[in-house]
């Protein structure tokens, strides 16, 4: 496993758990050294189209220490994906050198203020993704529809936009009205939710010139989704 530094300088919560939800401008993260890792990432093999590239990892916060998990697949039910539940999808895991930055060990605790005030558990899953779109096809970022992930907390935490329009994401009370949050998430922005609260949704992507375009995104959850037989005891 994999321990990073002690997490101790950053302040802990003093809060209730989210009565709505929360977005906040991360100035204190600098966005332009995430960037660079995006651009390898290994395609997402479950999608069709080839749109759609994806890492994850887990990790746990003990005794104000941020520790890597083992690997784990990823695993929804139909309930909550009905393109993709009841597989089980393994992705590789996030770049050493990335996870050794000290802007993402503070994108993670960052979020886990959060886990700690709305979530009895400690861990939390970072899911890498980057979404892509072109003149001949579209990006869909969300290709389940509006829909809930199965967890206590999620946080989308947006790296980067390139040549794209769209991509607004949407929060709902009930999956058949309209939305009560609609906004395009900019570079160093992070929405947090209760996945219990919300429905959630992020519109397609297209490109706006010749070029392929680009969004970049880290999708945490609190915790992860994975097989039974994997979870912790």
């Amino acid at each position: 496993m994999l321990s990073t530094p002690k997490l101790k300088e950053f302040a802990k919560p003093e809060a209730s758990c989210l009565a709505s939800y929360a977005l906040e401008m991360l100035t204190a993260i600098k966005v332009e050294p995430l960037q660079q890792f995006f651009d390898q990432l290994p395609v997402d093999p479950y999608l069709k189209g080839n749109y759609r590239f994806r890492s994850l990892s887990h990790f746990k916060v003990f005794d104000d220490q941020l520790i890597k998990l083992s690997h784990r697949c990823l695993f929804q039910s139909k309930e909550y994906n009905p393109i993709l539940g009841d597989v089980v999808r393994e992705y590789p895991e996030l770049d050493d050198a990335l996870i050794q930055l000290e802007d993402m060990q503070k994108l993670i605790w960052e979020f886990f203020q959060f886990c700690q005030l709305c979530s009895t558990s400690s861990e939390v899953a970072v899911h890498q993704i980057r979404t892509i779109a072109s003149l001949q096809h579209v990006g869909n970022p969300a290709p389940e529809g509006i829909h809930r992930d199965g967890v206590d907390l999620v946080g989308i935490f947006s790296v980067n936009r390139k040549g794209i329009r769209g991509a607004e994401t949407h929060l709902y009370k009930d999956k058949d009205g309209e939305p009560v949050f609609s906004k395009v998430l900019n570079p160093g922005e992070l929405l947090v939710f209760k996945d219990n609260q919300y429905f959630h949704y992020t519109s397609p992507i297209s490109a706006i010139g010749t070029e392929q375009g680009s969004r970049d995104v880290f999708v945490m959850t609190c915790p992860g989704l994975f097989p039974k037989q994997s979870r912790s005891r």
